[in-house]
């Protein structure tokens, strides 16, 4: 006999359920999810060009917005004729005869390299499955999903790949992507990318580059620079990141916010190194507020790097973290913020510390 759907939870019940941990939490997402979702992040859902609020003491910020905008306009073809799977491009249009066919975006933390990088891929006109954003992780490990010949096949129909974040932190992640954006460029896809790191000099103080400097090379020739000069907007105008709560606050507001998450903060590290970085997206879904207490800082390489990838993924999806413990600027050491990886490391704490500071009105007085 079928049952009667449950009665809608009162407000109240909402409010005074147990959060929920993400150390209990294993996703798994199918492969063709990865493409699929390979769209700019709900943070940047709405971000246009005329968004974009340009720093006025940096010309190199208006000046990006007008290239940028320009680069959209030469992606408005006609589709090349012919028959076999449709293709926005013409196979011949090679990057030799016509100049590099990508952007590359390079400039500090906090610049505005995503908002422009998302705003290039609404502007550009074609419809969202022929066109792809995700970040340099989530690209390599779509390739570890699908392998490579069908990444390719996937990818090869697409008018423009947008890469983000783009770093190169091992020798294979190199030669592959080398390999796999060659590919894409012949096939006629069109490509933008931000790092914090110039297309020549990716890679430099992690692995021996030298090693590998035809792919590097091969790689900085798809792309036209473009830099872009600033102070981080995130912290521009702003008061100083709220200082860590108590553990009694932290938890409070874990079990007065509805859909709040609560974890210590060393036990999540340890879960994050048995869960894929490509799903920490899915760890998080859901999630209106991350609450962590006992923050510490990073015991190593390795959970910092992976700590990076969960603090992107929370930024993507705007999900205030509230925190117990050590302050977000504490959380690497002075070797790490000296060593190869330190844009990263830079990279996440600005992030850390805007949602601390979206997060301050979950405490209670």
């Amino acid at each position: 006999m079928p049952t009667s759907p449950a009665a809608p939870r009162s407000a109240a019940e909402a409010e005074h359920e147990s959060p929920v941990s993400l150390c209990e939490r294993e996703p798994y997402v199918p492969a063709e999810q990865l493409v699929a979702e390979m769209v700019p992040p709900p943070r940047f859902d709405a971000v246009r060009f005329e968004t974009y609020i340009p720093d006025p003491n940096q010309h190199s910020q208006a000046e990006a917005v007008g290239v940028l905008s320009g680069f959209a306009d030469g992606l408005g073809g006609a589709p090349a004729a012919g028959g076999g799977r449709k293709r926005w491009f013409r196979r011949e249009a090679k990057p030799t005869a016509t100049g590099p066919r990508g952007v590359y975006l390079d400039g500090g933390y906090g610049v505005g390299k995503t908002h422009l990088l998302a705003s290039l891929w609404h502007a550009t006109p074609a419809p969202p499955e022929h066109k792809a954003f995700g970040t340099f992780v989530e690209l390599t490990n779509l390739v570890g999903a699908l392998g490579f010949q069908q990444t390719v096949r996937t990818l090869s129909d697409h008018r423009l790949l947008c890469i983000d974040e783009f770093e190169l932190d091992d020798p294979g992640d190199t030669v592959l992507v080398s390999s796999l954006l060659s590919r894409l460029v012949e096939a006629g896809v069109a490509l933008a990318a931000t790092s914090n790191t110039l297309p020549g000099k990716l890679g430099e103080g992690r692995f021996a580059a030298a090693d590998f400097l035809r792919e590097i090379q091969g790689l900085s020739a798809h792309f036209r620079p473009l830099r872009i000069d600033g102070e981080d907007y995130r912290h521009r105008g702003l008061p100083e990141a709220p200082a860590p709560y108590s553990d009694d606050q932290v938890t409070q507001a874990a079990h007065h916010t509805p859909g709040a998450s609560l974890d210590d903060f060393p036990s999540l590290l340890e879960h994050l190194s048995k869960v894929h970085p490509s799903r920490y997206g899915a760890l998080c879904d859901g999630v209106s507020a991350v609450c962590l207490t006992d923050v510490t800082p990073v015991p190593d390489q390795s959970t910092a790097l992976r700590l990076v990838v969960l603090a992107d993924r929370l930024y993507d999806r705007e999900v205030p973290v509230l925190a117990s413990g050590k302050p977000f600027d504490e959380l690497f050491s002075e070797e790490m913020l000296k060593g190869g990886y330190r844009k990263k490391y830079f990279r996440a704490i600005s992030r850390l510390t805007a949602l601390a500071r979206d997060a301050k009105e979950l405490v209670r007085p």
